[in-house]
C-alpha cells in the first residue's frame, strides 16, 4: 500500500509541474521569480503544496528551514 500512496503523490506533483511550466510558457518567463504575479499565484501555490505533500506523503506538518 505504501507504493500506491507514493505513486499518488508523485502523480499529483507531476501534474502540478506540468501546469506550472505551461503557466510559465504562457507568461513567457523561465522562472516564477520573473513573473509579476509571483506572490499572488494559485498555480505556483498549488505546485509548492504538491512538493511539500510529496515530501511528507500527505501527512501534513511543517518544514523548518
Amino acid at each position: 500500500m505504501s507504493e500506491e500512496v507514493l505513486d499518488e503523490w508523485k502523480i499529483a506533483l507531476k501534474q502540478k509541474k506540468i501546469q506550472l511550466e505551461a503557466c510559465q510558457a504562457e507568461h513567457q518567463v523561465k522562472s516564477c521569480m520573473c513573473c509579476e504575479k509571483l506572490l499572488d499565484c494559485e498555480v505556483r501555490d498549488s505546485y509548492i503544496k504538491a512538493v511539500y505533500d510529496s515530501m511528507s506523503k500527505g501527512a501534513g506538518g511543517g518544514f523548518e528551514f
